[in-house]
């Protein structure tokens, strides 16, 4: 998944931002985030817009979560990931929106260093983390349409939550060593970011020195931890359409693709939109425009997977509808 969220190879091409005066540089005590628009006319319209996507993505997560801890049904490997992955786009949206709506009505857009580091790290993470799961899922999705009857020994309950667990702490590294590298960064006196939030694309190019820390960050740091998740779904998807075709009967297949298709479908929805982010990104050089394009991966992505889930999955609908029906 994130080649794309974290670091725009582009970037690195583009006139740096900062004077390379050294007496201009010195470590900075805040950010200047410059949002989406500066149109007064449009800010009441962004507030509902994206009050309104926060909400969705939240409460619609937290009833995947309520419905999965909640029904014995879905006690099983594919849901515990599913509403652990819940549980991290609630964090990715609730990282950058909040801070984003507060700016809006405060009509304060400014970032202390101690408050964009904090950011960063938890976009950083829950990021990571979604990408490291959605490799987890493909992984589930193949061993049960490619061995469905060694599937209970396989992905038993201390695999799961050992999966998790590395899934958890290989994100918790990852956004440690992003912090560690750009607190070490000596940035420009005034530094204005073209975005809603600490986006560490942008933070990146903020800087015109300590080159190697860039090399690090864009070459090895983001390249293993992307490069490991995205090759698990292309292996697995690759061995269960595979299983799929031979297949015999019509409905056969259907069956045992639909196993697989919300998976299928979040996973699309999230590498479309953030490759659809970086094209754009290469061939507008507005940095404001890709602002907006992040909107797609960073929000919109999160709020839809529950209704993907919901809509495509007979179980998850059955659960919520259970849910749902209990008296208060």
């Amino acid at each position: 998944m994130f080649l794309f969220p974290f670091t725009d190879l582009s970037l690195l091409s583009q006139r740096c931002l900062c004077n390379m005066d050294p007496q201009n540089l010195t470590r900075v005590s805040e950010f200047v985030l410059l949002g989406l628009s500066e149109d007064p006319e449009l800010q009441s319209f962004l507030f509902g817009l994206f009050l309104s996507m926060y909400l969705l993505a939240v409460l619609g997560n937290l009833l995947i979560i309520l419905a999965v801890s909640s029904d014995l049904h879905l006690h099983t490997p594919m849901y515990f990931f599913l509403s652990n992955l819940s549980l991290a786009d609630i964090g990715f949206t609730s990282v950058t929106i909040p801070k984003m709506l507060m700016d809006i009505d405060t009509h304060h857009r400014i970032i202390s260093y101690g408050d964009c580091l904090i950011q960063l790290s938890f976009f950083v993470f829950f990021g990571c983390m979604d990408n490291l799961l959605l490799g987890v899922m493909a992984y589930d999705r193949f061993v049960a349409i490619c061995h469905p009857l060694h599937y209970p020994i396989i992905m038993n309950p201390n695999l799961c939550g050992l999966m998790v667990l590395v899934s958890f702490f290989l994100s918790l590294l990852d956004s440690q060593l992003y912090c560690l590298m750009v607190s070490q960064l000596i940035f420009c006196t005034e530094v204005e970011i073209p975005h809603f939030f600490c986006d560490p694309s942008q933070l990146l190019n903020l800087f015109c020195s300590i080159a190697t820390t860039k090399k690090i960050l864009v070459y090895i740091i983001v390249p293993i931890l992307v490069g490991v998740p995205v090759s698990a779904i292309l292996f697995s998807y690759t061995r269960i359409f595979s299983s799929i075709l031979r297949v015999p009967s019509s409905s056969g297949k259907y069956k045992a693709f639909s196993t697989c298709s919300s998976h299928l479908s979040v996973v699309c929805l999230f590498y479309g939109t953030a490759i659809g982010v970086h094209l754009s990104s290469a061939v507008s050089p507005s940095l404001r425009g890709g602002a907006a394009a992040t909107v797609m991966y960073s929000v919109v992505t999160p709020m839809l997977n529950p209704f993907i889930y919901s809509l495509r999955n007979r179980d998850i609908k059955k659960a919520l509808q259970r849910l749902l029906s209990r008296p208060a």
